[in-house]
């Protein structure tokens, strides 16, 4: 995907990385990574002098490098003012695209420089909010002691964020919620299964129940999550004829819609186990009755190689997730 060179003119250790972009217009664009260092480090500063310094270069020096940036690509990148600059459309897109290009560099760069070390290196993982994280980080911690140079990595995202982390590559595993696309993915389905239910205020009046229906919550304004309205998991729970529901809001992570739940704004529809609900929180947990169940596997891209520490560690999840069965077992 990425082609590497390493010139005889670099000092010795040192790997120049390019990137190729071939465009729908059939024009090569030769792009070295070390300029997109460049272009992100001016928009976190928003200033070329600010990133020169940064950087260690003159400012004239970066600013050509900028306009030859500009130049290749055909597009303005940056409005300049008098005192900063911002990104243009363009500009926001490629530093959108730039943070993956480099981010992938780095991890591939990482992963072969560690190849000759017993088990060292990085393990990531994009997860969404649940218990369940704790198989993961149960079985990281039993590793800490015997590869004391194996670094995790977990990245917090719905459905949608997991499934784009790992097509593109960013992440080693995702932790997914049924349905799951297996001609996609390999997967390790973990032994636990989150609960369905609402997250209201305390002075709500569905407060005084210990469980809820469906039907109890189709005249609530609603606040549901990104995975909900795209898996189609509400068709399965109203048996494919969803009545109107009155949804006033949509969140991706539950802290931001417990504060909505927590304005007044309405219920959210969410799993158990996420937000504290203890004390002096103003806002309860209530399951649906009869019981709906989230279930959840690892997944990973099929025919997938794996980084030696990453191997490592999804062997040793394995032997979590079969203890924990074996426990569980009357």
């Amino acid at each position: 995907m990425f082609p590497f060179s390493h010139s005889k003119t670099q000092p010795k250790g040192c790997v120049l990385l390019f990137l190729t972009l071939i465009p729908p217009h059939d024009t090569i664009l030769t792009m070295e990574l070390r300029v997109l260092r460049y272009f992100l480090a001016v928009a976190r500063a928003e200033s070329i002098s600010g990133a020169a310094e940064a950087l260690h270069l003159s400012q004239p020096t970066l600013s050509r490098q900028l306009k030859d940036l500009e130049d290749e690509l055909g597009k303005q990148l940056f409005l300049r003012g008098n005192r900063r600059i911002v990104l243009t459309e363009d500009g926001a897109l490629l530093r959108k695209r730039a943070n993956e290009i480099l981010g992938l560099v780095d991890k591939t760069v990482n992963e072969l420089s560690s190849t000759d070390d017993p088990v060292a290196g990085d393990v990531y993982l994009c997860a969404g909010e649940t218990e369940a994280v704790h198989l993961i980080t149960q079985a990281a911690k039993r590793l800490q002691a015997r590869y004391p140079l194996v670094h995790y990595h977990i990245s917090s995202g719905d459905s949608v964020d997991v499934t784009e982390q790992l097509d593109k590559g960013l992440v080693d595993f995702g932790l997914m919620f049924e349905p799951i696309d297996r001609s996609k993915y390999s997967t390790l389905p973990l032994p636990i299964q989150d609960v369905w239910g609402i997250h209201i205020r305390k002075d709500d009046p569905l407060a005084a129940q210990s469980s809820v229906t469906l039907r109890d919550v189709l005249d609530k304004p609603l606040i549901l999550s990104r995975h909900l309205m795209d898996s189609g998991l509400m068709d399965t729970w109203f048996g494919g004829n969803v009545p109107p529901l009155n949804i006033v809001a949509t969140y991706s992570l539950a802290f931001n819609g417990s504060l909505m739940v927590d304005d007044g704004m309405g219920c959210m529809i969410c799993l158990d186990g996420i937000l504290n609900t203890s004390g002096n929180s103003p806002l309860c947990f209530r399951p649906f009755s009869p019981p709906i169940y989230a279930s959840m596997s690892l997944a990973w891209k099929k025919h997938q190689v794996f980084s030696k520490p990453a191997a490592t560690f999804l062997e040793e999840l394995r032997l979590v997730c079969k203890e924990r069965q074996n426990s569980s077992k009357p």
